[in-house]
């Protein structure tokens, strides 16, 4: 199973435990790109809402496409309720979107699925002149907390993760989107804190694409191992996190 397909197996699981992002970030995001209920937005990939509220809730014309149908019928039950919500579920690389276009396109934690160039190509296309992308992640550091208890889990990684298939982590490069028209590139950062419990990491841990594809005999003693780590430092694991945000804009004129 292709790794940006693998999500689709788990929805609930997905939907309780994947990191939420910074409500600054988002502040600025509205702000910057004057997203309200005269503009259109696009979502690309949106799982199971985890960036989804703070933008529909202001009123805009909220479109998204999700691959998987399990998270597109998540995506479905939480906001098929509120009537500037639209999904289609489909492939964004295939998908033909028929003329329609965005002042808003964003990616979390999603457009790095894509390739490189369809992917800066394709929502340059959908973007309206003067249109905002908007590209967010988040890195989170469970190391400075808790050295020891760190040092604990790379001894796990060590000896039982062995996924069937290696994720080259970092290989979009959100930066190239200056070489496919765009402009105004930026980085902006944000800080917040995460804290789970044993049982919780695990079940976060087991939201990740290559920990998912995990065979056995690894998978049963990896996650036993994560849990027993947390459990011996007092039950409680800690990450501080950085939520990125990368902006670029399709000019007024070409």
């Amino acid at each position: 199973m292709e790794f940006r397909k693998v999500f689709d197996t788990i929805p609930e699981q997905f939907d309780r435990f994947r990191p939420r992002y910074s409500p600054a970030l988002f502040a600025d995001l509205i702000a910057y790109a004057a997203i309200g209920p005269d503009k259109t937005v696009l979502e690309l990939g949106p799982g199971t809402g985890q960036a989804t509220d703070p933008i529909l809730t202001t009123g805009c014309d909220y479109h998204a496409i999700e691959l998987g149908e399990h998270l597109y019928a998540k995506m479905q039950e939480k906001y098929g309720r509120f009537p500037n919500f639209h999904i289609v579920n489909a492939d964004f690389i295939t998908h033909d979107f028929g003329g329609q276009t965005f002042d808003l396109v964003y990616s979390a934690a999603t457009i790095q699925w894509i390739p490189e160039e369809t992917a800066f190509s394709k929502t340059f296309s959908l973007l309206r002149p003067g249109g905002v992308l908007a590209m967010m992640l988040t890195k989170g550091d469970y190391r400075t907390p808790n050295e020891a208890l760190y040092e604990k889990i790379q001894q796990v990684y060590a000896a039982y993760f062995k996924p069937e298939t290696s994720y080259a982590h970092g290989a979009f490069r959100y930066d190239s989107a200056v070489n496919y028209g765009y402009t105004d590139f930026e980085k902006r950062e944000y800080h917040g804190q995460r804290e789970f419990t044993a049982e919780e990491y695990v079940a976060f841990c087991g939201t990740h694409c290559d920990h998912l594809v995990i065979p056995e005999p690894y998978k049963t003693p990896f996650f036993s191992g994560l849990r027993n780590a947390v459990l011996e430092a007092g039950n409680r694991i800690v990450f501080n996190d950085t939520f990125v945000l990368y902006l670029a804009k399709k000019p007024i004129q070409s």
